[in-house]
């Protein structure tokens, strides 16, 4: 376990939530990462943050008092307080020296709140980073089923803005919030102290239906905000999906369509966003009016207070200054409640999908997998993907230490879901797998991984060079050791052949490099892990006829003396199985060694017929020159083969069972 699962584990709450309005519940819930128990410099941030926040706000108050003394002084009343009289000794007069000090207060205040935003930042970033890695990491946690429901553009939509928003509630409640409560406060007693309680009362007034005014609004722009974050998370996945088939769109001619479906996207988000601009405009007009109305009342009573010598022209001035000062925490309260309510709607997904619950998980105590000899069993297996559907209906066989089996069938026989099973990226209905008599929901998943080696018929990579493509394999390989895997899957030529080597970037999902190419690389990888356990997926189905047998030759002695679990989509690179297993409509319906099912003469001699009438036709073809030789062309897929010899189409997807 890294350094950062133990910073992100610790003091964590136990479930986060973020229901609609549930601010409390938000700030409560992030309140642990503010205040991280491990990390005692960052709490004693938050405290210096604090003791910098109230000087500040001290300051910020005496502003207004400062220019009360310049201006009674220039208007001959002088209501400058004793210690005046020591910049009186400097040879100023009570204006210059009030001036000077309203200056210096202004420098003061400024320079505390920058030092103090400078302090806290540490603490917000870490919070931020914090939050984001585990939610990144929870993501990876969740299990196949949900990243299959979902789409990855919305997912990485998800993850930035509930970032962005986790840094918006941080920053607002201690940079914003508390600064504002402190100073609304603060200006209360001046006032009641230095006027009359009218004065607070036309303050409170103006206060409260300022907040009122503004939780409407703002409660009414939560929808818009919604309605504007969907639109804009729908254009953005469909971009995405839209460039990550780039060349499918290419093949049909259909560079307008998509064009039209993402504007048709934008549209709904510009309709969104004009609402929600058009919102902010009566939301800041009405503040506005609100504060005015206020402010007047307060100086009209000042002026009265003048004309009965009550009150003096610095007394105007300093309630005009005082007022406008309350403006700006009152605009901020207005700014913090709007962005930390905006905030806590677009952390909501973000949330809900850390209070999910993994599906597959290791139980308490659960030992690490020991692999001895690799014999793979598969015990009356059941698995539904939904209870209306049974993929597998009591599948039971084994894979002996050091044997390849292959698994044939149509799609949607189950053959894809038996690899998904045994990686436990699902945990099966009703039944058991056993790895060397080990039940596989009994041990640690990480452990169980690291023992099987696979190799998948469609490969991604991921946008980085070759040679990290290839040391994802074994991280801790060396190069020389990269370099020897990437021979034995016939890649290192090829490799050297590129003017970076392997260092040369394969773009994103490997588009760089052909199919064969991103195959062989996947091959490295595998050969480099170096598992006691190895499922192939068709693993040179993307390679020509000639580079078959090589790759053939590298995975049959990389498979020597290992459990090899072979998903087959067509027979020639399964002749040499130790055991043949035909599967349809998850049961078992023939197995037996090659020869042994062509004696058979049942469905998979037929299949076998099929194909070497189809490859015999195709080289009939071309010798009469009707058709050219290609050899990078598949033979024909064992599904399609499976499904003619028995006479009947298939009704299931191919990717729901596979």
């Amino acid at each position: 376990m890294s350094d950062h699962h133990h910073q992100a584990s610790a003091g964590q709450p136990k479930r986060i939530s973020a229901d609609r309005g549930a601010l409390t519940s938000t700030l409560f819930n992030l309140w642990p990462y503010i205040w991280p128990s491990e990390r005692r410099d960052l709490k004693m941030r938050v405290v210096w943050a604090m003791l910098l926040l109230l000087v500040a706000k001290l300051a910020t108050i005496a502003v207004p008092f400062t220019f009360k003394w310049a201006t009674d002084a220039l208007a001959g009343q002088n209501s400058a307080p004793p210690s005046a009289t020591a910049w009186l000794m400097l040879g100023l007069a009570v204006p210059a020296a009030m001036t000077i000090a309203y200056g210096g207060m202004r420098i003061l205040m400024a320079v505390l709140t920058q030092m103090r935003d400078g302090v806290f930042a540490k603490v917000a970033m870490h919070a931020v980073r914090r939050l984001a890695f585990r939610t990144f990491e929870h993501m990876h946690q969740l299990s196949l089923r949900f990243h299959l429901e979902r789409k990855t553009g919305g997912l990485t939509r998800v993850l930035e803005r509930g970032r962005n928003g986790i840094e918006v509630i941080v920053r607002m409640v201690i940079l914003q919030l508390a600064p504002t409560i402190i100073e609304l406060a603060l200006i209360v007693a001046v006032l009641l102290w230095q006027f009359d309680w009218r004065y607070v009362a036309v303050i409170v007034v103006t206060v409260v239906l300022y907040m009122w005014f503004t939780y409407i609004a703002t409660e009414w722009r939560i929808n818009i905000r919604r309605t504007m974050n969907e639109s804009d998370t729908d254009a953005n996945t469909k971009a995405i999906d839209s460039l990550l088939n780039y060349e499918t769109v290419k093949y049909f001619s259909a560079e307008e369509r998509e064009a039209a479906r993402y504007d048709k996207s934008m549209a709904r988000y510009e309709k969104a966003s004009v609402k929600a601009y058009t919102s902010l405009a009566v939301l800041n007009a009405g503040q506005a009016v609100i504060f005015t109305f206020g402010l007047g009342a307060a100086m009209v009573m000042c002026v009265s207070g003048i004309q009965a010598g009550t009150n003096t022209v610095g007394d105007f001035v300093m309630i005009n200054a005082m007022m406008i000062q309350l403006y700006q925490p009152l605009n901020f309260m207005g700014m913090v409640y709007r962005e930390i309510k905006q905030a806590v709607t677009d952390i909501e997904i973000m949330f809900n999908i850390l209070g999910r619950p993994p599906e597959i998980v290791d139980k308490p105590g659960a030992p690490p997998l020991k692999v001895t000899d690799g014999t793979i069993r598969f015990e009356n297996v059941v698995f539904s993907y939904e209870p209306e559907r049974r993929i597998l209906k009591g599948l039971s066989f084994d894979v002996p230490a050091g044997k390849t089996v292959a698994i044939v069938g149509p799609s949607g026989a189950g053959k894809s879901t038996i690899s998904r099973l045994l990686y436990r990226f699902y945990d099966v209905t009703a039944g058991r797998i056993l790895i060397d008599g080990q039940d596989i929901s009994g041990v640690t998943q990480k452990s169980l991984r690291l023992n099987i080696g696979m190799v998948p018929q469609d490969t991604v990579l991921f946008n980085d060079t070759i040679r990290y493509n290839i040391r994802y394999g074994r991280w801790d390989a060396s190069d020389t050791e990269v370099e020897e895997a990437a021979r034995l899957a016939q890649i290192d030529g090829f490799i050297r052949l590129s003017p970076k080597g392997y260092e040369t970037e394969v773009g994103e999902r490997g588009l760089k490099l052909s199919g064969g190419e991103k195959q062989r690389v996947a091959i490295a990888r595998t050969i480099l892990k170096g598992p006691p356990i190895l499922l192939l997926d068709e693993a040179t189905s993307a390679l020509d006829s000639h580079t078959e047998r090589e790759i053939q030759d590298a995975l049959e002695r990389v498979s020597r003396n290992r459990t090899t679990l072979v998903i087959a989509h067509r027979l020639s690179t399964i002749v040499g199985a130790d055991e043949i297993i035909v599967l349809d409509q998850g049961v078992i319906v023939e197995r037996g060694s090659h020869q042994q099912l062509l004696a058979h003469s049942g469905l998979y001699a037929s299949m076998w017929n099929r194909q070497r009438e189809a490859e015999e036709a195709r080289e009939k073809l071309a010798l009469a020159g009707e058709e050219p030789v290609a050899p990078n062309r598949n033979p024909p897929l064992v599904e399609d083969e499976i499904t003619a010899a028995a006479g009947r189409s298939l009704t299931a997807p191919a990717d729901a069972a596979e």
